[in-house]
């Protein structure tokens, strides 16, 4: 548990190439600013970080954000190749997946959005659809970007009635963007699905038995007017104190 008054939150980043083809951290500013907002100090994790060092981060940490990002590379859940996948960086998927790991073995609260939460069930060896549209029969359209506003509320979840959320959001449905084109296939072990779109894919992870640790596949840093979302984060760092 922290012994600040704003307890210290790692968020985890990509690599992207500038218009000079060098490398550079890359992590969007919404996360930031819904952790600041719910009285949390973010810090950006770089993809960079591993073995040992990663371990020693961990440890000064109060909580774990995933963040969304790329496409995690299909060899690591058996996935079925599509052309549409994108933005696989072994590097990213390596460290976040060894996060995982870890900070669930200490019971460290960990948030995770969008990619995040399919790290986190790939990690604990779930699957995944490579491509929603090609692989799931009558699926909603899931993928709104990158040309419709990212606040844009798209479709609606259900929450399973008693899960943490659904007293999160004090809601048995909400409405959610939406900004994905693959999604989870098979719950990994330790898991349980709490969140639903129409069309039945899941939206929503929980690691049974801890003390905080949950994904969302929708994208609540991106809904700062949403008091259900910005409730989400302010419970998110409460767990972290």
């Amino acid at each position: 548990m922290s012994n600040h008054l704003q307890p210290l939150i790692g968020i985890t980043s990509g690599l992207i190439d500038n218009s000079a083809g060098a490398p550079l951290c890359q992590l969007g500013q919404a996360y930031v600013t819904a952790v600041q907002r719910a009285g949390g100090i973010p810090l950006v994790i770089p993809v960079s970080s591993e073995g040992s060092a990663l371990a020693s981060l961990l440890s000064r940490l109060d909580g774990v954000l995933l963040s969304g990002g790329g496409d995690i590379d299909p060899v690591l859940f058996t996935g079925a190749p599509h052309p549409k996948v994108y933005g696989i960086s072994p590097e990213r998927d390596a460290m976040e997946i060894a996060l995982v790991k870890m900070a669930l073995a200490v019971d460290k609260p960990l948030l995770a959005i969008c990619r995040g939460i399919q790290v986190l069930n790939v990690a604990l060896g779930g699957g995944l659809y490579t491509h929603i549209q090609d692989q799931v029969e009558h699926s909603l359209k899931h993928d709104w970007f990158p040309k419709f506003p990212r606040d844009k509320l798209a479709h609606t979840v259900s929450l399973k009635c008693e899960s943490q959320l659904d007293k999160i959001y004090g809601a048995d449905e909400i409405r959610v963007n939406s900004l994905h084109h693959q999604g989870i296939s098979r719950v990994g072990e330790g898991l349980i699905a709490t969140a639903f779109a129409p069309d039945g894919l899941v939206e929503g992870l929980e690691v049974i038995g801890s003390t905080f640790a949950l994904g969302v596949q929708w994208h609540p840093e991106c809904l700062p007017n949403d008091p259900g979302s910005q409730n989400l984060f302010s419970t998110f760092i409460k767990a972290c104190l």
